[in-house]
């Protein structure tokens, strides 16, 4: 079982990395805060405080709930707030602060927020532990300040259903803006800049920073002032309320199904229970493709419409962004549905209660898992627009090569088009009318990377958070700069090889808008056009709105909440 495989990564995000953890400090530093006096590590040029709680433990009457602010630590707290092992807990609400050392008295420095990803379901902060990329801020002369945020994941932070919207249950946003307050309020004492905060994302993450960019039709209070994401944008959401088979199926795992309260009782239920409630569910990669049992919902509250419908109504943060994919997004989540051998079963298989393949009911793959109401004309196009022909595939640009399963090329082209790659141009085409968009695409091969995988989703993360030297770090470095002053581009007396190549804002006046196009070998970068599979990405988006037109969302919310 897929899950199982990643079972230590089960629940939320790890407290702290034991890659983290385990760090030997050469001298330390302390931090007085509102709530409790922290001491970091200082080793080299950084100092890394870890584990910085920014919210009580969201655990007992708490679980579920929106956050509320630290306990008070004892008068002064001994390195690490809490234990080294690199454990799981629902007590998660915990940060990473990685700073230059000596910042001089009075300079306050930029300051980057990185929301890891996973498909909401597992992750942690320690997945990168960031001290190279703020010691190649500190190389190129203009150092930032990095913070790693936790969160609630999956049924956890995630839990749709009747009960949770009645409940007006929207722990997440609320939980990842209450981190961004946190930064407003107390990273000054770190050196920080509270008024230049940008937030970055991967995956997931990408997906958060969108999602902020929405909440409150656009309004970031000034909790941030630029975003990156990196493989995720503003996509096409569920209802709380649709949700609720996932929510009934955790009930009924909890021994919850006949209580008064069923909400109250989960909040009760062991967290042992509830951990193997989630790993029954369905996760990713999955049969079902990249349809999500834990996700970002439509709340009514803080998300109040689907978020393509805010992006094209304008609805959203008025800042500089950028936005990216890699080449072929969808061929690791294609990798699993072997069960797709012909062009008949990409159209007529549908997913039972046990996640596997059936022929019941003759019923479309693409109708049950994306396109719910799709009618045989649009189908018929998405046929013609991703043909049964290996060749058009991804990866792509590799023939008749690389053909894992006999519709793997095709499902994994359509998945990496419709989650990623198509939300991506239409949030680029409509945000760049009014504010600094900048985009780029990754196509450089990982040198260990499986060939049927191409420049799978992620193989960009290495070298935005510098880990990867034989790069050039060009992509790092571009992160650096936008964290400095909302720009990628390096100044011409720059170290970086960056300054070599104008990054160029996404223009839509223009038939051809320009992406910054990282190529083999690296350091190789040159400017393509955001053209590629055009007519195919344009239906994607039109049958996405489509989709979301077929309900009056005003009508469902205020229906739902008058009952």
């Amino acid at each position: 079982m897929f899950f199982e495989r990643f079972k230590p990564l089960l629940l939320s995000a790890f407290l702290a990395s034991q890659i983290l953890a385990e760090s030997t400090p050469l001298s330390t530093t302390l931090v007085n805060l509102s709530y409790g006096s922290f001491e970091g590590q200082e080793s080299g040029n950084l100092v890394e405080f870890l584990g910085l709680p920014y919210a009580a433990p969201p655990v007992g009457k708490l679980r579920f709930e929106p956050p509320t602010d630290p306990i008070q630590e004892a008068e002064f707290t001994e390195g690490l707030p809490i234990p080294r092992a690199a454990n799981i807990s629902e007590d998660c609400l915990y940060l990473n602060v990685i700073k230059p050392a000596n910042i001089p008295e009075g300079e306050k420095l930029p300051v980057l927020v990185y929301i890891h990803g996973s498909g909401f379901i597992l992750g942690h902060t320690g997945q990168a532990r960031g001290d190279t990329l703020v010691r190649r801020s500190i190389e190129l002369g203009v150092p930032v300040i990095l913070v790693t945020t936790a969160y609630r994941l999956n049924a956890f932070g995630f839990l749709g259903g009747k009960e949770s919207s009645f409940a007006i249950y929207i722990p997440n946003w609320p939980l990842e803006r209450f981190a961004l307050q946190w930064i407003q309020k107390h990273i000054a004492q770190f050196g920080g800049n509270p008024e230049n905060v940008k937030i970055w994302g991967v995956s997931a993450g990408a997906i958060s920073v969108a999602m902020h960019m929405l909440l409150d039709d656009g309004n970031e209070n000034g909790s941030f002032h630029g975003g990156v994401m990196e493989a995720g944008s503003p996509l096409v959401l569920p209802d709380i309320v649709n949700q609720q088979r996932h929510f009934d199926a955790l009930v009924a795992h909890t021994n919850c199904t006949d209580a008064p309260d069923r909400l109250e009782c989960l909040r009760d239920a062991p967290y042992e229970a509830l951990v193997e409630g989630v790993k029954n569910s369905s996760t990713i990669p999955s049969y079902e493709g990249l349809k999500l049992t834990w996700q970002p919902m439509v709340d009514g509250n803080l998300i109040v419409r689907d978020p393509q419908l805010s992006v094209k109504m304008g609805k959203f943060s008025n800042i500089p962004i950028i936005t990216g994919c890699t080449e072929d997004e969808g061929t690791l989540f294609s990798l699993i549905m072997t069960n797709i051998t012909c062009e008949n079963s990409f159209l007529t298989l549908e997913i039972d209660d046990s996640h596997s393949f059936t022929t019941r009911n003759n019923a479309e793959f693409l109708k049950s898992n994306y396109f719910n109401e799709i009618s045989d004309k649009d189908l018929k196009a998405l046929e013609i627009a991703y043909p049964d022909d290996v060749t058009q595939g991804s990866p792509f640009n590799t023939g008749t090569a690389n053909v894992f399963s006999p519709q793997y090329k095709r499902l994994a082209a359509f998945q990496g088009d419709l989650a990623f790659q198509a939300t991506r141009r239409f949030f680029s085409t409509i945000a760049s009318k009014r504010q600094p968009v900048y985009g780029f695409r990754y196509m450089r091969r990982r040198p260990d990377a499986a060939p049927h995988l191409g420049v799978d989703h992620g193989s960009d993360f290495p070298e935005f958070m510098a880990l990867v030297s034989d790069t050039g770090l060009i992509a790092a470095d571009t992160l650096i700069y936008f964290t400095n002053n909302g720009d990628p581009n390096a100044p011409q007396d720059s170290i970086s090889l960056l300054r070599n190549t104008k990054w160029d804002t996404y223009d839509t006046s223009t038939e051809n808008p320009p992406v910054f196009t990282f190529i083999d070998p690296p350091p190789s970068v040159n400017i393509t056009f955001d053209t590629y599979r055009a007519d195919a990405m344009k239906l994607l988006n039109k049958l996405s709105l489509k989709e979301i037109g077929r309900f009056d969302l005003a009508w469902t919310f205020g229906a739902r909440y008058a009952m």
